[in-house]
């Protein structure tokens, strides 16, 4: 679990606001639960690692605030829209006995021991996160899915996920699909362009007309040759 070391600020106005990030810290708040919301602040430093972290959204912190420390999870940062850094961030006290909704990722083990996959199967992720309904102190940082032994045509549903006691998914009445192990896709070959085809039966149809064309005029001429033989005067024999 991450431990960042936060500071109380008594920050009133914009200017003070705008003084404290040029010191390289980021303001920020905490709320929830029975004690009132704190104005604190972070260094930049401490703030950019946290969201570097891999699902930084769904990872439970620790904060040091005056000694004391608080379990909190991160629910919103703001960032500027020219520099792209981080201006102002949110933070909830997780309350013991507390339910809170959150999406978790999916993680995925042992895809080389997947004989669909090994096979030419395709991984067909439907979810990469699950939306859950969570106990404050039970809050799973991921869900995992075991590949091992699985065939082409095998459906991974939330009920083949083992998870942890007493959180729920917030989709209910349905057994809904987190990802298939697919068949491998197959390439069709393209089918030849419709100008194409016609150009070609044009083609083929001139040709042919051609040949017609040649054949009648070559009758024709024979037929002509034939006619003048007819007609020329046959000499009488003496």
């Amino acid at each position: 679990m991450s431990i960042i070391q936060a500071t109380t600020r008594e920050t009133k106005t914009k200017g003070q606001v705008n003084d404290l990030r040029s010191t390289g810290n980021v303001p920020g708040i905490v709320y929830g639960g029975d004690l009132p919301n704190e104005k604190i602040s972070i260094t930049t430093k401490e703030l950019k690692n946290l969201i570097n972290n891999e699902n930084f959204l769904s990872n439970v912190i620790s904060i040091n605030l005056d000694g004391k420390e608080q379990k909190v999870l991160t629910r919103n940062i703001s960032f500027d829209t020219v520099t792209d850094e981080p201006i102002h961030f949110d933070l909830m006290r997780i309350v013991k006995g507390g339910k809170i909704i959150l999406e978790i990722p999916v993680k995925f083990l042992n895809n080389e021991l997947s004989p669909g996959l090994k096979r030419g199967g395709v991984l067909n992720i439907v979810r990469r996160k699950v939306e859950l309904k969570c106990p404050a102190e039970n809050i799973p940082t991921e869900l995992v899915v075991d590949l091992e032994g699985l065939e082409i045509g095998t459906s991974i549903k939330i009920s083949s996920i083992k998870l942890p006691e007493n959180v729920t998914p917030t989709i209910q009445g349905r057994d809904f699909v987190i990802a298939t192990v697919a068949a491998p896709t197959v390439v069709k070959e393209p089918e030849k362009p419709a100008e194409t085809a016609e150009g070609e039966a044009a083609e083929g149809a001139e040709a042919a007309a051609e040949g017609s064309e040649k054949t009648s005029s070559d009758g024709d001429k024979a037929d002509g040759e034939k006619s003048k033989e007819e007609d020329k005067p046959s000499s009488d024999k003496k």
